[in-house]
């Protein structure tokens, strides 16, 4: 049973430098598939040990085995036509993927359950499993076989469905969507909607569904107010909303409130986006600003976005600090703190956060 204010990441997992090497080697032909698969093994059970050792209560597979957020996927879905697989580097997008036919409607397996089998095997902890949702999907796809954009949206969605069914049957008991295209077209967000709820369709899990302002390089690509969701995301079927607060600030919060999200909310307090290391005081008053609008029960505490742009050690210290963060306000939610303690708070959460 996780604690109140459980921690988790959002997905990815820092990726070493050796990794980008040898991923890059991969594309160039110069080592197997089947090499690459162990080394993608290996890299996996590091990151659950770095995630496990910092005290992370929800952990994930570090989304490794992925070039990016996008290509893992679309190799996989039959239908899908990506003309060129070769890369200069492992982490560019395939060129041009086309679908020409509409896609199959009862899709073969993509393999993701064997993904998460595999990390399941490997930790003791609840595990977290995210994919890309098919409206971020759509955004890398020439559309050749539907009339409309949102035809292909919700045939991605199907496809999805099935995959979620066929994790769950493997044992996956919290997953999430992953739409960081969604605050670019903020006009389409009930198409994104009506797909997410296709995706989520009989499938008794835990759903968490995660929209940032984009994570390319670490830069965001675009900027604004989560008030773009609503009233939209209040249809979606859905348990839990991740944004991103950490490099933001957390003026949206109130918002999301008064816009009528009472489900729980996984709450960035970890800028990924910056390699300076936040200390344990200031993750601490940034979910202390988080209580004054949702209670305890109803938050999670998640970096902003996934840490694949993060050095290693970069990574593992913020983990630390938001681990050892969100320890010391569960303390407080029992036993009230001491002045200092408070006084320290509130004057590293000014020193950041606009009042």
């Amino acid at each position: 049973m996780t604690p109140v204010l459980p921690t988790t990441v959002v997905g990815s997992y820092s990726v070493p430098e050796w990794l980008e090497r040898l991923k890059t080697d991969y594309y160039r032909n110069r080592i197997s598939r089947g090499h690459l698969g162990e080394i993608h093994d290996m890299a996996i059970k590091a990151a659950l040990k770095d995630q496990e050792t910092a005290g992370i209560d929800i952990v994930s597979d570090g989304e490794l085995r992925r070039d990016n957020d996008i290509d893992y996927l679309l190799a996989r879905i039959p239908g899908v036509h990506i003309p060129v697989t070769v890369k200069s580097f492992y982490y560019d997008y395939y060129d041009t993927p086309l679908v020409a036919e509409p896609l199959p409607v009862d899709p073969s397996p993509l393999g993701l359950a064997d993904d998460y089998r595999f990390t399941r095997q490997h930790t003791d902890r609840p595990v977290k499993f995210s994919f890309t949702g098919p409206f971020s999907l759509s955004h890398r796809i020439q559309n050749k076989a539907y009339a409309e954009p949102a035809d292909l949206v919700l045939a991605l969605a199907r496809v999805l469905n099935a995959e979620a069914r066929a994790l769950a049957d493997a044992g996956a008991q919290l997953l999430q969507i992953d739409e960081p295209f969604l605050a670019g077209y903020p006009d389409e967000v009930g198409v994104a909607v009506e797909a997410i709820n296709i995706v989520t369709e009989g499938i008794d899990v835990t759903w968490g569904l995660h929209v940032c302002y984009g994570n390319r390089y670490a830069r965001p690509s675009w900027e604004g107010h989560y008030n773009f969701l609503f009233p939209a995301v209040l249809d979606a079927k859905v348990d839990q909303l991740v944004l991103e607060f950490g490099r933001k600030g957390y003026d949206d919060l109130p918002v999301i409130q008064e816009l009528g999200w009472d489900r729980a909310l996984g709450l960035g307090v970890v800028d990924v986006k910056t390699e300076q290391v936040e200390s344990a005081e200031l993750i601490a008053a940034r979910i202390r600003k988080a209580l004054g609008t949702f209670p305890a029960e109803k938050l999670i505490i998640n970096p902003d976005c996934g840490l694949r742009h993060l050095p290693s050690d970069v990574a593992r210290a913020k983990l630390t600090a938001m681990v050892e963060g969100t320890a010391s306000v569960r303390r407080t939610l029992i036993t009230p703190p001491a002045e200092s303690e408070a006084a320290q708070s509130e004057a590293a959460l000014r020193s950041v956060i606009p009042t």
